[in-house]
């Protein structure tokens, strides 16, 4: 059985939700992000940098959340099975998702609803989501061809970069000028795997 060290209040939420699309039966491992939770030699030996998730596939053990979904998204039968061209194009829009839409939401994030009020600066808020404008245009842009990133249906080139800007939801990122965004983003986050997911981390 697969095997996922994290929790669903982390980024190990988009493994959890690539595990409930793929439907293999799989056992998530709690380990939250103190370093007295992950320091310890057994998880240091999967993971030497200390951090979640981690991955393990019988003898194979596997770190980096957006690796972990391309390689699931390779190794198992059904409806997410990617194809060379399909996890090219997902691979692209992960690598570019993470470079440059993911530091700007979770500053975004922190600076509106993680952090203790007397520590938001609004600044910082302000900063991060007129940074965004760009990326968000370039992916409006992307999806005036079609519903999805990557050929005709839902992939996980889709779930990866839906991952990220599901932060972007929990602080009120204005996506009023990115229509095509919002409404992908809409129907991407509504799948039942997802809703599945996001009710194991208790928060919506």
């Amino acid at each position: 059985m697969l095997k996922l060290y994290g929790n669903a209040r982390s980024r190990a939420t988009r493994c959890l939700w690539m595990l409930e699309e793929i439907g293999q039966p799989y056992e998530l491992i709690e380990k939250s992000t103190r370093p007295d939770d992950l320091q310890t030699p057994d998880y240091l030996r999967l993971n030497p940098n200390a951090r979640i998730p981690t991955l393990v596939d019988g003898d194979f053990v596997l770190w980096e959340s957006m690796a972990i979904n391309l390689y699931l998204a390779q190794k198992y039968d059904g409806p997410l099975r990617a194809t060379a061209e399909v996890l090219g194009l997902a691979a692209q829009w992960s690598v570019w998702a993470m470079l440059e839409m993911d530091g700007l939401l979770l500053d975004l994030l922190m600076h509106r609803a993680l952090l203790a009020e007397f520590a938001r600066d609004p600044s910082h808020a302000e900063r991060a989501e007129l940074l965004l404008r760009r990326p968000l245009g370039i992916l409006n842009e992307a999806l005036v061809a079609g519903a999805h990133l990557a050929g005709d249906s839902f992939s996980v080139a889709d779930l990866n970069v839906a991952s990220i800007l599901a932060w972007g939801r929990i602080a009120r990122l204005d996506l009023s000028a990115t229509p095509n965004v919002r409404q992908w983003l809409d129907r991407c986050l509504a799948r039942p795997a997802y809703v599945r997911t996001r009710g194991a981390s208790g928060r919506n």
